[in-house]
């Protein structure tokens, strides 16, 4: 009986042993690490628009609201503001003209210029934390926020042109942009 059960464990030993060799030899593949995923980016993926968002819905009002509601910033002319934007960078003000363009992806961005034919400056809201309709060009803007100068990364022109059909009047020869930028807290669109 000791023989037998020699055999057995042997056969048992040989066994493990070849089945070892096998996987020693098997190539173990190793998942490539994952890029490091930003704060920022973690944020502005929960905030994404959501259908109601991206279309036009105007109130009993004829208005469609968005983002904070309009307070008592003073009111100040597109024009005057997109001449001295320094002037205006530390406080809120008020600017209204007419959307001549804006994001086709998300409505997170327009263009706003005093009249369809005159300069625009690029409005981005507030912490990606609202949005305008993806149709919005040709509507009538009331914004509040903080106007600055702010020079935007060659990537970020990228996919501003590429993605969301965004034009620039100068880009710099390493691809950035330097452009009159306004964030804004709250928007308040009307029809023509």
């Amino acid at each position: 009986m000791k023989k037998i059960m020699k055999k057995i464990i042997g056969l048992m030993v040989l066994g493990l042993a070849s089945a070892s060799v096998g996987l020693a030899q098997t190539p173990v593949k190793i998942d490539e690490p994952k890029p490091a995923v930003t704060k920022e980016q973690l944020e502005m993926e929960k905030m994404k628009p959501s259908g109601d968002d991206k279309v036009s819905k105007f109130d009993a009002d004829g208005k469609i609201k968005r983002g904070a509601a309009i307070g008592a910033a003073k009111k100040v002319s597109l024009t005057k503001a997109m001449k001295n934007p320094g002037k205006y960078g530390a406080k809120p003000i008020l600017v209204e003209g007419v959307i001549v363009r804006s994001c086709k992806m998300e409505g997170c961005w327009m263009e706003l210029a005093p009249t369809t034919t005159a300069k625009s400056v690029r409005i981005k809201m507030k912490d990606h934390a609202f949005f305008v309709p993806l149709d919005a060009a040709g509507l009538k803007a009331k914004v509040e926020g903080v106007m600055s100068i702010k020079t935007l990364s060659k990537e970020q022109v990228d996919h501003l042109i590429k993605d969301d059909g965004a034009k620039f009047d100068k880009i710099n020869a390493d691809g950035t942009v330097t452009e009159i930028s306004f964030e804004a807290t709250g928007v308040e669109l009307t029809k023509k």
